[in-house]
Formats: structure tokens, sequence, C-alpha cells
């Protein structure tokens, strides 16, 4: 059971891998790292803000504090002046406890600035780099788009694209088809000329038939013919001859058309 299972595992990880494949576009995963080290450059902009700004809370804090203790040193001497030594004692003290947090802040405004150098020459280096992976993004994607128009390509014009395959199969079939077509209405047209085959439509006629036709056809033609001359001769008798001669001549004919003669195809 085990080894089924690792089987079944192995095979669904193969397929699985294979989709994957066949689903990863090379030009999105670019894209995607290259979005990925630009949020990671303004996270380090960001924090070269923040610095700086921390920097710059403490530069007030010792502009103030400065000027507190330039304050009390000028309070300090005037009441010296006016002879009042307590008074210059005391502003002299509270002088020193503020140089002594102007000491410390100097200390931690020292370090936010190398903190600050620090962080914007890593940003600017992260900068420059995330700049070459654009410009060679740009460029693998475009060589990658190539690449896949030429394949398209050959592939259409060789007819193993998907697309190509299923029009030659189209046009295979319909060829196909009407090569079919074509010889079963010439199979039939040879069954009927050979009388193999029955027209319902009445329409075809074997060679007997159509040599009646044609004797019947030529006596209604010289019976008109011989009316037509005896009206033009212009008299009854004439005409009454031309009716009576046809009269006469159509039995004769009748009786040839009974015995009719065919050559030997």
């Amino acid at each position: 059971m085990s080894g089924v299972m690792k089987r079944m595992g192995m095979i669904f990880r193969a397929k699985a891998n294979k989709a994957l494949d066949r689903a990863e576009d090379p030009r999105e995963t670019l894209d995607y790292s290259y979005q990925k080290q630009l949020e990671l450059l303004q996270k380090v902009r960001r924090g070269v803000a923040d610095v700086a700004t921390s920097r710059k809370r403490l530069e007030l804090q010792l502009n103030q504090l400065q000027g507190q203790s330039a304050k009390l040193e000028d309070q300090g001497r005037k009441a010296l002046a006016l002879g009042r030594e307590d008074l210059a004692r005391e502003a002299l003290s509270r002088r020193a406890a503020l140089q002594q947090q102007v000491s410390d802040l100097e200390v931690q405004h020292q370090t936010l600035q190398g903190e600050e150098e620090k962080l914007t020459l890593a940003a600017q280096r992260l900068q420059a780099k995330v700049d070459a992976f654009r410009t060679r993004k740009e460029t693998i994607k475009a060589t990658y788009t190539a690449a896949q128009a030429q394949t398209r390509i050959a592939e259409s014009f060789s007819g193993i694209s998907e697309e190509m395959s299923d029009v030659g199969l189209a046009i295979q079939r319909a060829e196909d088809k009407t090569a079919q077509l074509q010889a079963r209405a010439g199979a039939i047209d040879e069954l009927l000329a050979s009388g193999a085959l029955d027209d319902q439509s009445g329409l075809a006629k074997d060679d007997i038939q159509a040599e009646l036709d044609r004797l019947s056809g030529g006596t209604d033609v010289e019976l008109e013919l011989q009316r037509m001359k005896a009206e033009l001769a212009g008299g009854p008798s004439a005409q009454q001859q031309a009716i009576e001669g046809g009269a006469a001549g159509a039995p004769q004919q009748n009786q040839q058309q009974s015995h009719p003669r065919f050559d030997k195809q």
C-alpha cells in the first residue's frame, strides 16, 4: 500500500510539474520579480525617510537645548554682575544639566546620521540593481516574444501547429467528401445511361423511344409543310388535294413507323 501511495504521489507531482511548466510564462515571472524589487526599494526609501525624520527631530531638540543653555549662561553672568552669586550658581547648575542632555543627543544624532548614510547608500545601490534588472527584463521579454512569434510562424508554415492542423484536417475532409460525391454522381450517370437504373422523373429515354419520337416528329412537320404550300398556292382544290395527299401519305408513313429500322450501335 505504501508503494502504491508513493507511486501515485510521484505521478501527481510529475503531472503537476508538467501543467505548471505549460502554464508558466517567463515574462510574467520577470514582471513579478521586478515588482517585488520595487517594493523592497520602496521599503528602503521609507527607512531612509524615517531615519532622516528622527535625525531632524534630534537636531531641533539640540538647537532648543543649546538655546536654553546659552540663555542660562547669560542669566548667570548677569546675576553675578548684580552680586547675586547664588542665582548665578543656580543658572550654571541648570546649564550643566542641559549640557549633559545636549551631549547625549549629539551622540544619538551622530548614530542616526551614520544609519541614514548607510541606508541612503543601500538605496542607491538597490536602485542601480533594480534599473539593471528592468533593462535585462525588457530585453529578455522582447527576445522571448520574438522567439515565440518565430516558432508560431514556423509551425504555421510546417502545418504542425494546432490551429493549422485543424484547418488542414477540415480541408482534407472537404476534399474527400467532394471526391466521394463526384464519384457517386458519375456512377449514377453511368447506371442511368446503361439502363441499369430507371429514371423515376420520366425525363430519360432509351434509344428505341428516342428514334420513335424522331420519326413521329418528322411526319407532323411534313404534313404541316404540305398544308402551308397548299394555302400559298391559293386554290381550294389545291388545298383539298394537299389535305387528301397528306391523308393518303399518312398511313404509309405510319406503316413505316410501325417497322422502324435501327442502325446497329
